[in-house]
């Protein structure tokens, strides 16, 4: 070889060091809504406005077969740990995207089952935060106080102390206004950022501002008979039903552990045999749960322009899912108040449950699918196809897999003086770019008397702690033909694989 040609490679080498960078690690944005239905959605074919929602889909993938663990509390405690139930050991994604170098921002609602340890708390792990636990109100109650505190930083805040950019005062809004407001300082700095922002939007009570309100109005007057068909069909258009899913017929809600039991919240009843004026209650019902919803979609258009101001748009992946199905318990507490104001307690009912839950059987805390499948949108530009829509399944214990690949790390060998728990779920990211992965062994959710379990083509399920069904899944995606009967040996067979996974996992499921 030559002298000259010895220089050009040298040349060559030193120009190709230069300017092959490697790439930047992605913002990654994580949005959590709160016992919102599967059709609610207007991306999921819902009449609610939600156009920052579908921006997320109409540039993004949409999840077609998606579980969270049917309840706020387990939903957050698997996707936050990627276990299905564990203890000392448990390692929480801020860790992982803290190993990482990123800026760990919270604002929302935190609510973890009793194995998440101490550790994995909001002020632990987040650079900054602002969280409450559960049920409180949307706006600042007539008494001045919350039913339950607020915390910054793991400080408990007085109301007058939350820093809010509207009045009166609204949950959904200074949630974002706090996320915002670190969103600004973490651009001042080079590094990435995590923002975990868990909204409590759909979540009892139905309060909402007037102004939300009165754009759902008389909206509802057709029914949920008339939407819900309306929605299913709108849901074939776009194609994000499970194949071979069927409108299910309405039915009662089955859930004997939630009471008071009073038929007008737990029975179904066709529209048409109400009068008017019951009628125009529940249209104002329905319409501020509308209201909620979208106010929700809202804050995360403030999130959106924040991002695109500041040119973090392109190098941010986006997720959104809710915690379970919608929520048809009865917990009304002031009767003599309309659904909407701030002195105003109404929970929503089953029979607009049921259309939220289209076209799936029961609702929150079920392991049938109205309970247990979610929406779940995936948004990372130039990365992740726009406007597609996949057929494969994942679960909320899949996303600790899923950080761990965007960020490129080794899992901890370690937390906190315990050897880190082996995590239960496989990485989204062959899926997020068009990829098949292979499908993991299993999927659990519902709660324990109303527990499923998914291998491959069939899912077993429990009603009220009773005996096992078992729905040929691929095929009967609405849960309609129970199989229980017919094919016992399958039955058991899963049910064996069931406790097995009880055995091997460090502490019994919730």
């Amino acid at each position: 070889m030559t002298q000259k040609s010895l220089l050009y490679l040298l040349f060559a080498a030193i120009f190709y060091s230069c300017t092959e960078k490697e790439a930047p690690l992605p913002n990654i944005v994580l949005i959590m809504g709160d016992d919102i239905g599967f059709s609610d959605l207007g991306a999921y074919g819902g009449e609610i406005e939600t156009p920052n929602i579908n921006r997320l889909a109409d540039g993004g993938l949409r999840f077609t077969t998606f579980y969270n663990m049917a309840k706020c509390n387990p939903t957050r405690s698997t996707m936050l740990t990627g276990l299905y139930a564990g203890g000392e050991g448990a390692v929480h994604i801020a860790n992982l995207t803290k190993q990482a170098g990123y800026s760990n921002i919270m604002s929302g609602k935190e609510h973890f089952d009793p194995w998440v340890p101490e550790y994995c708390k909001a002020e632990k792990v987040f650079d900054h935060s602002f969280y409450f636990w559960a049920t409180t109100e949307y706006f600042l109650p007539p008494s001045g106080a919350f039913e339950r505190p607020f915390y910054l930083e793991g400080k408990e805040l007085r109301a007058d102390e939350i820093e809010h950019e509207k009045s009166p005062m609204y949950k959904t809004d200074f949630i974002t206004d706090y996320a915002l407001k670190w969103l600004d300082e973490t651009f001042e700095k080079e590094e990435p950022f995590f923002l975990y922002l868990p909204y409590h939007a759909a979540h009892y009570p139905l309060q909402a501002r007037p102004e939300d309100i009165e754009k759902y109005r008389g909206k509802y007057l057709k029914g949920w008979d008339v939407l819900r068909q309306e929605r299913f069909e709108k849901m074939q258009e776009i194609g994000v039903l499970p194949k071979g899913a069927t409108l299910s017929p309405p039915e009662n809600n089955l859930n004997k552990s939630r009471g008071p039991f009073l038929p007008d919240y737990t029975d179904y009843y066709a529209w048409d045999s109400l009068s008017d004026a019951k009628k125009d209650s529940l249209d104002l019902e329905m319409a501020v749960y509308a209201a909620i919803i979208d106010r929700m979609d809202q804050n995360i258009g403030r999130v959106l322009k924040k991002l695109e101001e500041n040119g973090k748009m392109d190098n941010t992946i986006i997720m959104y899912l809710n915690d379970n199905g919608s929520c048809p318990f009865y917990t009304n507490k002031v009767l003599d108040v309309q659904p909407g104001p701030a002195d105003s307690y109404w929970s929503l009912r089953t029979n607009w449950a049921i259309l939220g839950n289209t076209p799936f059987r029961q609702h929150k805390q079920s392991g049938l699918e109205g309970g247990s499948h979610t929406p779940f949108i995936a948004y990372w530009p130039g990365k992740i196809a726009p406007n597609t829509i996949t057929d494969q399944v994942g679960h909320v214990v899949d996303i600790a897999p899923t950080f761990l690949d965007l960020l490129n790390i080794q899992y901890p060998d370690s937390i906190q003086g315990y050897a880190s728990l082996p995590l239960h779920g496989s990485s989204l990211l062959p899926i997020f770019m068009g990829e098949q992965r292979k499908e993991p062994e299993f999927f659990i959710s519902g709660m324990d008397k109303f527990r499923m379990f998914r291998s491959g083509d069939y899912k077993i399920v429990r009603m009220n702690g009773g005996e096992w069904e078992l729905y040929h899944i691929k095929n009967d995606p609405s849960e309609l033909v129970n199989l229980a009967d017919t094919m016992p040996d399958k039955v058991n067979e899963l049910a064996m694989n069931y406790e097995s996974t009880l055995v091997a996992s460090a502490n019994e499921l919730p």
